[in-house]
């Protein structure tokens, strides 16, 4: 995908993947046209209470129910035709031949639909690589999820955006890398990225479907979330995710050419909160300051296999899409396992589940409810360590690294993702 992790918002899971938040299902076609959350179609408060009460497998050694997801990002594909130096997609790409076919898709929709999941997010790469786009998104409607289309806008044609609206589709996020064009296409890597994003977006708008611009920001475009904000306006968006580029997958990679200084996300953080006030009840402007200049960490995709599940172009399901990067893991596919099966019982989805990974200062934590300890991913990548507290809290001890890798900057060539 083009866009980096979403931090978390105070929502709900699907919030926390960079996903707008709506109803299970459209019963009216005036409804489908609703944004996201608004009017009577909005789905009810989930209860607390677990839609599968079985105990966790020996392999968690914890009696604790397992809850019921409520989001399923959809990775159909990791072909794109952009290269964005940010991209979340693992540096090993799932190849075409692996793909997943539409049946098996089609399956997974209704399974999920079974454990209680009420939106998919169809990703990649670019889900429109696919010509089956379609019948995919006619299968997550039959199944009674609401649908969010996360495109590059590169290589959706206007045509194909108005079969999908009339298959079903529920809403469309799309990402712009600027809003100065030229810095647009060179951080896409793809010359004339930008005016098919925007053209592609008053598509979006004719034709009645929500939509949500999403900036991906990093030190080149920083400085530019301002006229950001007024191009999401003015493209008739209703929402748009100032996101800050979560360090996974490419963006790892060019980590030192994407990093912004303290001083600008300072800034940046002073910007957003004058441009929510300027804009209330035109738009609604999310962010999350980056990680490297937190203190507190965020509740990764709304705790460990408690909320979501992310399945790839060849169908392992992962309880985030950076899960890949923890060595020592065992991740179940959808070829040989019900998607019910691997959420309940498989051992990736057990290992952090609950609290009885943690280790000090975790364990003792009053927040370990509220942030479930953190990243994952982060602790592996940055303290070599999975089972270790999030180095983003100001209590681990291995909080001090961040800052000189966030101070590592260099203005060197970026290192495209290219399919």
């Amino acid at each position: 995908m083009d866009e980096p992790r979403t931090p978390p918002t105070s929502r709900n899971v699907l919030e926390e993947v960079g996903v707008p938040t709506g109803p299970a299902r459209r019963e009216r076609s005036d409804d489908r046209r609703r944004a996201p959350g608004e009017g009577p179609s909005a789905a009810p408060e989930r209860s607390e209470t677990p839609l599968h009460p079985d105990p966790l497998p020996a392999t968690g050694a914890r009696e604790k129910a397992v809850p019921a997801p409520l989001g399923l990002l959809a990775e159909l594909t990791h072909r794109c035709p952009l290269g964005c130096p940010y991209c979340s997609n693992p540096l090993a790409l799932d190849p075409r031949a692996d793909e997943l076919d539409t049946a098996s898709w089609a399956r997974v929709f209704r399974e999920a639909a079974g454990l209680g999941v009420l939106q998919v997010h169809l990703s990649g790469g670019e889900p429109a690589a696919r010509r089956d786009l379609p019948e995919i998104v006619q299968a997550a409607r039959e199944a009674g999820l609401y649908s969010n289309l996360i495109t590059s806008a590169v290589g959706l044609t206007p045509q194909t955006l108005s079969v999908l609206a009339d298959r079903g589709l529920d809403h469309v996020q799309i990402s712009i890398q600027d809003s100065e064009e030229a810095s647009a296409d060179h951080i896409a890597g793809y010359k004339g990225a930008s005016a098919r994003k925007r053209a592609l977006a008053a598509e979006v708008v004719r034709l009645g479907l929500p939509l949500t611009v999403n900036m991906v920001v990093h030190r080149a475009n920083i400085g530019r979330i301002e006229p950001m904000v007024e191009l999401a306006l003015a493209l008739g968006a209703s929402r748009i995710e100032v996101a800050h580029v979560q360090y996974y997958g490419w963006a790892l990679k060019n980590r030192a050419a994407l990093m912004p200084t303290r001083a600008q996300v300072e800034a940046a953080v002073g910007q957003v909160e004058r441009l929510r006030k300027a804009h209330q009840g035109r738009i609604v402007i999310d962010a999350v300051v980056p990680d490297y200049y937190a203190r507190l960490p965020k509740p990764c995709v709304g705790g460990w296999g408690r909320r979501s599940l992310n399945v790839t172009p060849a169908g392992k399901v992962l309880p985030c899409h950076a899960a890949e990067v923890i060595p020592g893991l065992e991740f179940w596919n959808v070829r040989e396992h019900s998607l019910g099966e691997i959420w309940r019982a498989s051992p990736a989805f057990n290992a952090f589940r609950g609290d009885d990974w943690m280790r000090e200062p975790c364990r003792s934590c009053a927040s370990k409810e509220k942030d479930f300890g953190g990243c994952r991913c982060q602790a592996f990548l940055i303290a070599g360590d999975a089972r270790a507290a999030d180095p983003v809290c100001h209590l681990s001890p291995h909080h001090a690294l961040l800052a000189p890798l966030a101070a590592d900057i260099a203005d060197g060539p970026y290192s495209y993702r290219h399919s």
